[in-house]
């Protein structure tokens, strides 16, 4: 049985569902979601540490920068959150180990919070000599001092999604059409919804998944620093941006669930409130673009071109994607949230 026929079974049974049970179903259902049956990075979409070696070095210069910044402990927990192919944990920890040394090595305990079979298992062979941990949920990270990387999780978290109609707010849901085919539809009452979600436009989306991330970090009792950097707004609550992609190709959210990637763009604006009102720090959101070029973005591209003549054009075409602002560097974000008393991150 398809992660299709399960849904509508599910919807014949009780009647229509939010989207965001949709989402967390099609998406991360244990057996059939899309993260553990199918993980498309390079097919169904492309992330900046593919695009580019810099992005993970210069992740792997920040992490040395910050560990120091945290005192050095001689143990930490460097956790990646939704690793896929590790392509950022590689480019990054071969800056950190040369820059760090063994002090850096040793004191690191890598973890991947990764509940993808497929993954974990190619993941642990290729870092099989640091011996990574893997964690289901940042909540399972074993305690202690920890910096925390994630690269385009944010916008996998489903979203409930709530639009104007009739003079009020009404949440879409899945239904069945006529045909008994997956639909959207609108829920019949008016819901109550989530208290920081701020209600403008015809449409507006609201990730509750944000609450219990910065709920997982405000209760590590130990220094953390976490870095997310995904796509988005920050300076209001996105509307209709939910959208599916197959295949490197553009599709309907419920034309194919559990087979292609889901994703909505992040509220940055929410996410640092939350955190501050938690008593977190927090620094940005900020442009890409900039947060790379203050880690060092330009020189690290002009080594690279001089190290590869023959290949320069394609190095460099590859990693102005990542700072232009016409291309991923205005649209995509960084933003980290520390706990309190740290000194301010590099790049913000």
């Amino acid at each position: 049985m398809t992660i299709e026929d399960r849904l509508v079974r599910l919807i014949e049974t009780g009647g229509p569902i939010p989207l965001s049970t949709y989402m967390q179903i099609a998406l991360h259902d244990p057996q059939d979601g899309y993260y553990a049956a199918r993980p498309g990075i390079g097919r169904d979409f492309t992330t900046a540490p593919e695009t580019s070696q810099v992005f993970g070095e210069l992740i792997g210069l920040w992490l040395v920068h910050e560990w120091k910044a945290m005192g050095a402990p001689e143990t930490f927990q460097l956790v990646e959150i939704g690793p896929g192919r590790g392509q950022l944990m590689a480019d990054a920890l071969r800056v950190a180990l040369a820059v760090g040394g063994d002090l850096f090595a040793d004191a690191a305990e890598l973890v991947f919070v990764e509940p993808s079979p497929v993954l974990k298992e190619a993941l642990g062979r290729m870092f099989s000599p640091l011996s990574p941990k893997f964690a289901a949920t940042l909540a399972q990270v074993p305690a202690g001092p920890a910096l925390i990387v994630a690269n385009e999780y944010l916008d996998c978290l489903p979203a409930r999604q709530f639009r104007r109609a009739e003079g009020g707010w009404r949440e879409c849901v899945v239904g069945l059409s006529e045909g008994g085919r997956l639909a959207f539809g609108l829920a019949a009452d008016e819901p109550r919804p989530p208290q920081a979600a701020a209600l403008s436009g015809e449409v507006v989306e609201v990730q509750t998944g944000l609450d219990l991330l910065v709920a997982d970090l405000v209760s590590r009792a130990a220094p953390v620093r976490a870095l997310f950097i995904d796509y988005g707004p920050d300076d209001r609550a996105p509307g209709d941006t939910l959208r599916a992609y197959r295949e490197g190709r553009q599709v309907g959210p419920l034309e194919a669930p559990g087979v292609s990637d889901l994703t909505v763009d992040v509220d940055f604006g929410r996410l640092a409130r939350l955190a501050q009102a938690a008593g977190l720090d927090v620094a940005g959101p900020s442009p890409q673009g900039m947060f790379l070029l203050g880690l060092g973005a330009q020189a690290r591209l002009n080594q690279l071109v001089a190290a590869n003549p023959d290949d320069a054009e394609a190095v460099f075409t590859a990693a102005r994607k990542l700072i232009d602002p016409a291309d991923m560097g205005a649209r995509f974000k960084a933003v980290c949230l520390s706990s309190p008393g740290l000194a301010r991150p590099a790049g913000f």
